[in-house]
């Protein structure tokens, strides 16, 4: 009797083993199933459709990899509509084309209810804001896109004209404004703006707008400026639309900083003169 009852549990002992066995092979199973799932999954980058009124479409590869923040603010503004009926508003022809601007002369940006829904427009927490420039210059390394043409990059604010010591504010400032390049001769730029994409369809209409009849800016009373320079299009170039394919992946919002006041700073600098 007492062999038969060492004899069961040493079975059931020898059951148990196998079943702990059993168990630990096919948690090593679902572990390296799912590091080679990881390893071996290719998550495709957002691609923005840029539809623009009589010219056709432009389609446009993100890279979040080199230009996240810049990337998550430009999905954040185009899929919430910001850019609908804008404009192309400066064109340089073997240069580059620039949109984006709510005012459609290069002097706006976005507001912080473009991309977050919670505030509301043109309530006091309704400010303006800007970006983080993810470009070399600016210390960030990660981004080594060439601004060859094709690319699609973020442009700013200059405030370098006025001082040297503003270096860090002017490379912090842009907001909602971007540029397509349509040439190779302003490679030099590079590391100077944040690149954050590239033109894979729809070049032919990228430089069919570059080729578009521009005149100077009007002044405030109408008449054409003799300093601006020639880069206004006689017609209106207007984006209808721009929405981004992000095929499931959540960017998220940019983290957004306070802009530059180079109105105070005149002030300040010069106003007891």
């Amino acid at each position: 009797m007492e062999k038969e009852t060492k004899k069961g549990s040493m079975k059931k002992g020898i059951i148990i083993k196998i079943i702990v066995l059993i168990i630990l092979l096919v948690m090593i199973g679902g572990l390296c199933y799912g590091y080679y799932k990881k390893q071996t999954l290719n998550i495709q980058n957002p691609v923005a459709k840029i539809e623009v009124q009589d010219y056709g479409t432009i389609e446009v590869e993100l890279y979040p990899d080199i230009a996240p923040e810049t990337v998550a603010n430009f999905i954040t503004l185009a899929n919430n509509e910001f850019y609908d009926g804008l404009k192309f508003h400066r064109v340089i022809e073997d240069f580059m084309i620039q949109g984006g601007d709510p005012n459609g002369d290069g002097t706006g940006g976005p507001t912080l209810s473009d991309i977050n829904s919670d505030i509301e427009k043109d309530s006091d927490q309704d400010t303006d804001y800007t970006i983080t420039g993810e470009f070399a210059a600016n210390g960030y390394t990660s981004n080594n896109l060439n601004l060859v043409e094709g690319t699609i990059a973020m442009a700013r604010s200059d405030y370098t004209q006025y001082s040297s010591a503003l270096a860090d504010e002017s490379y912090n400032s842009a907001g909602s404004q971007f540029f397509i390049m349509t040439s190779n001769d302003y490679t030099g730029l590079s590391g100077y703006y944040a690149g954050f994409g590239k033109v894979t369809n729809g070049m032919d209409v990228v430089q069919k707008i570059a080729q578009v009849e521009v005149t100077a800016a009007s002044t405030e009373d109408g008449e054409t400026s003799t300093s601006s320079e020639e880069s206004t299009p006689e017609k209106d170039v207007i984006i209808s639309s721009i929405r981004v394919e992000t095929y499931g992946v959540d960017y998220g919002k940019p983290q957004t900083l306070e802009p530059f006041d180079i109105t105070s700073w005149f002030y300040s600098s010069y106003g007891s003169m």
